[in-house]
């Protein structure tokens, strides 16, 4: 593949990336009653819902920065821990909620391989 397609395809994976995470941060903001039933019901602690939906829109800010690399490497680390936790998680209580985790983790490991191939051939 050549570098152009795979700017292309990082692109388009860490586009539908970030939209999947502010659609999700802004619903943990803006329908926090739903997001509220199913974090209890996963047995997480309702406070963290605010702060996580923050995180979630500095770990975007920071995948589009490569200015700080640490900072976009640790933005990687943070979203795929959220969302192996995740798939876990609805895994374990068998509500079948698990599939938007999987694709999550798709996009981000195809969106992380890719910038690490332009990388290398900058």
């Amino acid at each position: 593949m050549n570098t152009k397609s795979i700017k292309i395809i990082y692109y388009i994976t860490t586009g539908l990336l970030s939209i999947f995470m502010l659609i999700s941060a802004w619903m943990y903001f803006f329908k926090h009653a739903m997001i509220s039933a199913s974090f209890t019901s996963l047995g997480y602690p309702t406070y963290i819902i605010c702060p996580l939906a923050t995180v979630k829109i500095l770990g975007v800010i920071a995948l589009w920065i490569k200015k700080w690399k640490t900072i976009h490497e640790w933005a990687y680390a943070g979203f795929f821990f959220d969302f192996v936790l995740a798939f876990f998680a609805h895994t374990y209580i068998g509500d079948g909620q698990f599939i938007p985790s999987v694709v999550a983790i798709v996009l981000l490991l195809a969106s992380y391989i890719l910038s690490k191939r332009i990388q290398k051939e900058a």
